[in-house]
Order: structure tokens, then C-alpha cells, then sequence
């Protein structure tokens, strides 16, 4: 039975309506609306935006395969390279920060080219390393071409698909962030450990960087679309020619039957020329001038996200994650390259595959089937969704990821060989790969028109306490031995997992109470 009454409240909203499926936002008549795409086109965008953050995920993961060559050769401390890797993450989530203004104002396409040339840089500079200068400030670069990644992503997904798909694409995006970072350091260990040495690994960087800059000038389109400028009012069609723009001539464009079937009615527009598409720069309809003073207001503006908790939150999920990758990573290249394992670089790149496979099926647990979940769910309340029915998909990792820690930490502490370590690397990157989606997607249903800026708060609370952690998790390590800190950290993955908890129960009065600090964020920052 569906429920007549909907509160207006920001993350709540009608997702059925008889059974079928109400598409949010609603699709304009506009033929260059992201949302109106042909699927090919929208997969396309959708698979370029994933490959650029699966590479940058590589990228940033690939300087510890090039640590051993670079002590041999040039003397350069493994201390220096922890610092560099701390300036990583300072370049990622103040690279996210400070980049957001830019995607609003001169659209996203030059936000994502700006970041490939920055990794393109510290690749480069990566390459000619000749001190330890050199091995520090190259990660600031690549910091920053990952920022695109951070919360940009996200965004062109949210122009592409509409809400009730947007866990199943963000699981694609964690996927391919999965790939990167569990991929990055393997392949790098085979370069490496190759005849052309570690320098080649920055080389093969630039390389693909190259690449992909072309292919991202020519192929990749631009997804800012003014909505608010277009009627989203049902349209009336008419088989008959007409001068009416009430009835004009529309066509129905219906999408292959399934799960997120539905029919789209488009009228007929002129579209935008290719090289229309592809513009380095396509202003705001609002830009004054060059923008200069827009971008400082609405960098200060962007200030305010920090003030919602569901931002708090998610940031926390994901940047606890991240967090425990510092430790198992560290772990992997101090303590199994020694007895009883004796692994090379290509062995401890090797461990991260169970990571893969885990990060994998995470990725459609917390992207696909939560969809699915959501849908179930709004079916059992009437029709209506509530953002937090994504969190109860969270609740097994408080199980999965501790349990991982426990059989990776104590049996590296114990010196444990198969099967122990390697499935607990497995599960460990199965709640890698899901929690960060579940989060983020939470965050993205309960405030839908602050998508960028909410993933900017994540990047800035992940990246900061990634970055934290990378300082001391040598010497917690070092102090406690590899046994009791992963029993520590599992503790703490379990309590940070279990605030899900509070949000479940109070969620949804947050919401209610930042709804007109929503309202607010979002009306002051497009009148910018």
C-alpha cells in the first residue's frame, strides 16, 4: 500500500509510485541533458571518469615499488619516501578542496585535464628523481591529479544516472579505484624489478598519461547541464505539426526493459555540435567576467559542508579505510619480504590480489545489490525512500573487516603461510571496496543537490586522517609489534563501522534539522 504523505525533507522522497519506478532528478526535454543520453554515450563518459580514478589510484600506490631502487641508487631514506607519501595525501584532499569551485564554474571537462597534466607532471619530475627533494615534492603532483578523482567522479556520475542508479555506479567507480590500487603497486613491482628499473616506472606513467590526455580532449564530453533553466513538467505530445510549444512534436525514447526500465519523453532540440561538446571551457550561465572572484566566494562557501553530519560520517567510514591500507600495506613490504615468506616486489605486489578479488565482490555488494535493497525497502514503506535504508548494508562489514584484520595480523605475527593471511586480506579489501560505496552513496541520497561539495568534505576528512596515520603507522608498529596493533585497529574498524548505528536511528532528524542549511548552501551557492 502506498503512503499519500511525504515529508519534504531532503533525502526523503518518492522512489515508487504503483509499482514503477520514479526517476529523480527528473529528465528535461532537453536532448543535451546528461540524463537524456543514449546509453552508449552515457557509458562511455561513465567508463572515462572511472579510468582516470582507477589510474590515479594506481599512480599514488606505485612510489613504494620504486622505494628499494631508489634507496640503492640514490641514498634516499624509506623516512623521506613516508614523507612524501603524507604530501601525497595533503595533494589529494586540499587538491579536491581547492578544485571544486572550478567544476561549477568552468565545467567538469577541465577539471579532469588539468588533473592528468599534473599527474603527467609528477610523473616526469618521478622519473628524473636525483634527490630526496625530488622523491618528495613528485607526490604533491600526483596528489592533485588523483583530486579529480575524489569528488569530481561522483558528480559526472550523478549528471549520468539518476538516484535509484547511483550506488550501482559508484561501485563501479570503487571498483575501478580498487583496481588501481591494488593493480598500481603489482605492475609497478614487475617494472621494477625489470631490466629497464625503477625509473621506468615513472616513465610508463607519462606515457599513459599522454594518452589519455588525447583521449580525454576528444572523446570525453562535457556533463554540466543548467537544469534549472529547463521545464522537467510532463510533456504533451502531438503526432500532428504544430507552432504550440505546449504540444510540439516529442518522441518517446524507451530504455531496455529491466530493473531501471523506464520511458523518457524528449522534445525535439537542437543538440550541441561536437566541438561544442568538447570545449576546453564551457562557462557557468552565471559566470561574471573570468570567474576570479566566484571561485574565492564559493571556495569559502564550500567551507560550510563540514557542519552536516551525514559529511562527518562518511568521511570518517571512508577515511578509516583508507587508513587501514597504510597499515597492511606497511606491513606487507616490511615484514614479507623477510622470514618465513622471503617475498621480492613482484611477491608483496603478488598479496594484494585476495585484496582485488574482495574489493571486487565489494563493490557490487555495497553498489548493485544495495540498489537493489533500496528498492525492497521503499517497497515495504509505501513507496517512499529514506536515505538511511542504504546503511543497513554496513552493519556485516562490523563482522567481515575485523575478522580480515584479525587473520592478517595475527598471522603475519605468527608467521602463518596459506590460507589464513591471504583470506584475510580477502575480506579485508571486501569491506574496503563496499563501506567507502555505501557511505558516499548515503551521503549523495540524503543531500542529492550538494554532490560535489559533500565529496569534497569526505576527500578533505579522508585524506586527513590517511595522512596522519601514514606518520605513525611505522611507529605504532614498530612499538606494539604487527600482532597487537591489527588487534587494536579491528577494534576500531568495528567501532567506527557501529556508528552506523546512531546514524539509522537520529539520520533522519539530521536531515530534518540541517534541511534549511541545505536549502540555504545550495540557493547561496548558485546565486554566485
Amino acid at each position: 500500500m502506498e503512503t499519500t504523505d511525504i515529508e519534504d525533507l531532503p533525502g526523503t522522497s518518492r522512489l515508487l509510485s504503483h509499482g514503477q519506478i520514479i526517476l529523480s532528478p527528473p529528465p528535461t526535454k532537453s536532448v543535451n541533458d546528461p540524463l537524456n543520453w543514449p546509453k552508449a554515450r552515457k557509458y562511455w563518459h561513465a567508463i572515462l571518469v572511472c579510468f582516470i580514478a582507477g589510474f590515479t589510484a594506481a599512480t599514488s600506490n606505485d612510489a613504494g615499488s620504486a622505494q628499494f631502487g631508489e634507496n640503492d641508487d640514490l641514498g634516499i631514506s624509506y623516512a623521506a619516501m613516508n614523507t612524501g607519501a603524507g604530501v601525497l595525501f595533503l595533494g589529494i584532499g586540499y587538491g579536491t578542496l581547492l578544485l571544486s569551485p572550478a567544476a561549477w564554474l568552468w565545467g567538469r571537462r577541465i577539471t579532469y585535464l588539468f588533473c592528468i597534466t599534473m599527474g603527467l607532471i609528477g610523473a616526469i619530475w618521478m622519473a628524473k628523481t636525483q634527490s630526496t627533494s625530488d622523491s618528495i615534492w613528485n607526490q604533491l603532483f600526483v596528489g592533485i591529479s588523483e583530486s579529480c578523482a575524489e569528488a569530481n567522479v561522483q558528480l559526472s556520475l550523478s549528471d549520468l544516472f539518476y538516484e535509484h542508479q547511483r550506488g550501482t555506479f559508484l561501485g563501479v567507480y570503487v571498483l575501478a579505484t580498487s583496481v588501481g590500487t591494488y593493480l598500481g603497486p603489482l605492475i609497478a613491482g614487475f617494472i621494477g624489478d625489470s631490466n629497464l628499473g625503477w625509473r621506468w616506472i615513472g616513465w610508463w606513467a607519462v606515457s599513459i598519461s599522454v594518452g589519455t590526455v588525447i583521449t580525454f580532449f576528444f572523446t570525453l564530453e562535457e556533463t554540466m547541464f543548467d537544469r534549472d533553466a529547463h521545464e522537467t513538467k510532463p510533456i504533451i505530445c502531438s503526432q500532428e505539426p504544430t507552432t504550440d510549444p505546449e504540444t510540439a512534436p516529442c518522441e518517446k525514447k524507451p530504455e531496455t526493459p529491466g530493473l531501471f526500465s523506464n520511458e523518457i519523453v524528449t522534445a525535439e532540440e537542437q543538440p550541441r555540435t561536437y566541438w561544442q561538446r568538447i570545449a576546453l571551457i564551457t562557462p557557468a550561465s552565471n559566470l561574471v567576467g573570468f570567474g576570479f572572484r566566484q571561485y574565492s566566494t564559493r571556495l569559502v562557501h564550500t567551507m560550510r559542508i563540514f557542519s552536516f553530519p551525514a559529511v562527518i560520517y562518511s568521511g570518517i567510514q571512508w577515511g578509516v579505510q583508507d587508513a587501514w591500507l597504510t597499515f597492511y600495506l606497511t606491513v606487507e613490504d616490511d615484514n614479507w619480504s623477510d622470514a618465513p615468506w622471503y617475498y621480492g616486489d613482484v611477491g608483496v605486489g603478488l598479496i594484494n590480489l585476495p585484496c582485488l578479488i574482495g574489493a571486487v565482490l565489494g563493490c557490487f555488494y555495497g553498489g548493485y545489490f544495495s540498489d537493489l535493497f533500496m528498492i525492497w525497502m521503499a517497497k515495504r514503506n509505501g513507496g517512499i525512500r529514506e536515505a538511511e535504508h542504504r546503511l543497513w548494508f554496513l552493519f556485516p562489514l562490523a563482522i567481515i573487516g575485523p575478522l580480515g584484520m584479525l587473520l592478517f595480523g595475527i598471522g603475519t605475527g605468527q608467521g602463518w603461510s596459506w590460507p589464513g593471511p591471504y583470506v584475510g586480506l580477502g575480506l579485508i579489501g571486501f569491506g574496503w571496496g563496499c563501506t567507502g560505496d555505501l557511505s558516499m552513496a548515503y551521503l549523495m541520497d540524503a543531500y542529492p543537490e550538494m554532490v560535489l561539495e559533500g565529496m569534497v568534505g569526505v576527500s578533505v576528512i579522508n585524506n586527513s586522517i590517511a595522512c596522519i596515520l601514514t606518520f605513525t603507522a611505522s611507529m605504532w608498529l614498530d612499538s606494539q609489534g604487527v600482532q597487537n596493533t591489527f588487534i587494536v585497529i579491528a577494534a576500531l574498524d568495528f567501532f567506527f563501522v557501529m556508528t552506523t548505528v546512531p546514524m539509522i536511528i537520529w539520520g533522519k532528524n539530521c536531515r530534518r534539522w540541517t534541511k534549511s542549511r541545505y536549502l540555504e548552501f545550495v540557493r547561496i551557492r548558485d546565486s554566485f
